[in-house]
């Protein structure tokens, strides 16, 4: 049987060759003692990308998301954000479990969040108010199906929050995808955001890790604390570290690459069922596809394609995600194609 084609996330991709390479050569030191110059490099590099004062290397985004968002809500206070956000859909309930964070959430099309939206749910302390002190915004959006948040309206919800002096938060999982999409550089981004979690582990390729950024270089040593108190601080942690210097080195601008593919897997799939997505919202590397119509429903489609070697990813009982990598290639593509036309068509 042809190799598996595996469209699920972007986060099933492993290291390169040259990646392995990469680790297997690198410096280390002990990380709890800010020694690793493996890490020490890569939170510098990330951090000027950026233009923020100072990172912290973290496991994972979920904790990148936390630490963030803990360093700027407390127990008994209030963030915005959508309610397909990637730190209240998949995080476990952190937020409120661990940081006794509220969360008001609002729903709007493909996750994109506008001051129209927000300014009306702003709440200011009194009369045993909760207070809203952060907005958070996901840059692409995972469940918008890689939307990307237009720099235009970035701006105008950075306005907003100055006039209400709330701090402003990006899960930047995918912003690289954002980066490339758009041709906006990392650092007009970055100058918008107080905190961001930037993930090495997805469209990037690296196997393991992701990086929390602060404008403010006086907080890290809590950003650090946090990630102690929450089991994220490593040891000889730069072997790691090492795949996601490498994956920013050379991994970036072939993220074109799979929005290509993308595209290209989103006309094929609407050319036989029209109704199940259309190909112009798809700007980075995911596909959506709303299988309502289609004579088929999402668990169905998904066991027809894992027979035939193809795994999708199943989000809700008529909506499927197809992601784009760097494990898949053109011929990988193709059998993808044939696959779900077959079983869409049938």
């Amino acid at each position: 049987m042809p190799a598996i084609v595996d469209l699920r996330s972007d986060t099933v991709t492993r290291p390169t060759e040259a990646m392995r390479k990469a680790m297997a050569e690198a410096e280390v030191g002990d990380d709890v003692y800010a020694e690793d110059p493996t890490i020490n490099a890569l939170e510098e590099e990330v951090a000027g990308l950026f233009g923020h004062a100072a990172a912290v290397f973290v496991p994972t985004g979920t904790m990148g998301n936390q630490i963030a968002l803990r360093m700027l809500c407390t127990h008994g206070e209030e963030l915005l954000c959508d309610a397909d956000a990637h730190v209240v859909s998949y995080e476990g309930g952190g937020l409120a479990a661990q940081g006794g964070i509220q969360t008001r959430t609002m729903v709007v099309p493909r996750g994109l969040l506008s001051p129209e939206v927000v300014k009306p749910q702003i709440r200011v302390a009194g009369f045993h108010a909760v207070p809203t002190v952060a907005l958070e915004v996901e840059q692409t959006h995972n469940r918008g199906g890689g939307a990307v948040y237009p720099l235009s309206l970035l701006r105008e919800l950075r306005g907003l929050v100055d006039q209400y002096g709330l701090a402003f938060h990006c899960d930047g999982a995918r912003v690289w995808n954002a980066h490339v999409a758009s041709g906006v550089s990392l650092s007009e981004y970055g100058v918008l955001f107080d905190t961001m979690s930037v993930c090495l582990s997805k469209g990037l390729g690296a196997p393991v890790g992701s990086v929390v950024l602060m404008k403010d270089a006086d907080r890290v040593e809590e950003a650090r604390e946090l990630r102690h108190r929450l089991g994220g601080a490593m040891r000889q942690a730069g072997i790691i570290a090492a795949g996601g210097r490498y994956a920013l080195a050379h991994h970036i601008e072939r993220l074109a690459e799979d929005h290509e593919r993308a595209k290209r897997l989103a006309v094929a799939i609407a050319d036989v069922a029209p109704d199940a997505v259309d190909p112009g919202t798809v700007e980075t590397n995911m596909v959506m596809l709303d299988v309502t119509g289609s004579g088929i429903d999402a668990v169905t489609l998904d066991a027809v394609c894992r027979e035939e070697g193809v795994l999708i990813s199943t989000m809700a009982p008529h909506w499927v995600r197809l992601v784009t990598h760097l494990d898949v290639d053109d011929a990988a593509i193709d059998r993808a194609i044939a696959v779900i036309r077959s079983a869409l068509a049938s």
